[in-house]
């Protein structure tokens, strides 16, 4: 296979499963060995770019493109950077997290079989949809090596669907997983790091071949909850990476309360009724209330362990540690973290 590279980060090529497409048997063998599926053009490249216009015209309207570029070319001001964690970020987030359209996205018919065939019966779809929006020349921000179960958590068979909105070469920033890592059964030690979810796996306990590919619009990547993946990084010149990151499961196993609610309501206590306004209809508002699921609490020790060690290494003068210290003093210093933050800070005369 020819074998693709974003300057540091040595892949290769996928393996493409739409031969598999209709057999949910060999699907689910082959998520079981390798860990992941590959499906080329799953999902209607309009309905994508129709939300992708939608997304790129409020990107323009909160100032993270360039005035008077194309709003579908995603050129970016880098002035405008910020990451989820910013409160510069959640509020433009929040109001992309309120078109109807990007929660439809998680509920496309050719999405549901497909994920009806891998999971082999009735699909939940996660109320707590997500968007991925990175920016150009951010790279210690990348989305680092992790699990998705110390994130979602409730049930071990949950999968991710990730998908980019819009065509996505290497150099952008696509996902890359490592075929193979979730066949040791259980979840990782996770430590402190930048990037989308704060908590990362170490290299050294990691063996194997990173994968990933030139995505195009209407891909989808599907994997399982211990499965070692990561985002490749931004390269390019001014290019923003816009992507959905979907979960599903089986209806009659637990789901952590905390993914019944919208995506970083933490940071600015945004609520399903702020979402649902404007909607044209009432068809996927609080649709899964009246599921009888099984609703778990979420745990809080892989983050309360990623905040120790952001502690620890800030004391020794890590850059990275302050740098997300800093981020939660801003945003939350009323907050035990905030304020344990902010004495840190203090402390170091930072």
């Amino acid at each position: 296979m020819e074998k693709a590279a974003a300057k540091d980060n040595k892949v290769e090529e996928l393996r493409v499963s739409n031969d598999a497409l209709e057999d949910g048997d060999e699907l689910r063998r082959r998520l079981a060995e390798e860990g992941y599926v590959f499906l080329k053009g799953v999902m209607e490249r309009d309905k994508l770019m129709a939300l992708r216009r939608q997304i790129m015209e409020l990107l323009m309207q909160g100032g993270w493109l360039v005035e008077g570029t194309d709003p579908m070319d995603g050129i970016a001001r880098i002035d405008a950077q910020c990451t989820e964690g910013d409160t510069a970020y959640s509020d433009v987030y929040h109001q992309i997290y309120a078109l109807q359209d990007f929660h439809r996205s998680g509920h496309w018919s050719e999405v549901l079989r497909v994920m009806e065939q891998v999971i082999g019966g009735e699909v939940l779809p996660h109320p707590q949809k997500i968007a991925r929006l990175w920016f150009p020349q951010y790279t210690a921000h990348t989305t680092p090596m992790h699990q998705d179960f110390v994130h979602f958590q409730g049930s071990i068979e949950t999968y991710t669907l990730w998908g980019p909105v819009g065509d996505c070469p290497i150099e952008l920033g696509g996902l890359a997983v490592l075929p193979g890592s979730h066949k040791i059964g259980q979840v990782r030690e996770h430590h402190f790091s930048l990037g989308a979810g704060g908590l990362a796996v170490d290299e050294e306990d990691l063996a194997g071949t990173w994968l990933s590919t030139n995505y195009e619009a209407g891909d989808a990547l599907i994997f399982p909850s211990l499965t070692v993946h990561q985002a490749l990084p931004n390269y390019t010149e001014d290019r923003l990476r816009v992507s959905l990151d979907n979960r599903y499961q089986a209806r009659d196993r637990p789901i952590a309360q905390h993914m019944l609610q919208p995506h970083l309501q933490g940071i600015s206590g945004f609520t399903w009724e702020q979402c649902y306004t404007g909607w044209e209809d009432e068809e996927l508002q609080y649709y899964w209330k009246d599921l009888g699921l099984e609703v778990v609490p979420m745990s809080t020790q892989w983050g309360d362990k990623g905040f120790a060690e952001a502690l620890d290494l800030a004391r020794g003068g890590d850059e990275r540690a302050l740098l997300q210290l800093r981020r939660i003093a801003r945003r939350d210093s009323e907050s035990e973290r905030g304020q344990r933050a902010v004495q840190l800070l203090d402390e170091v005369n930072v």
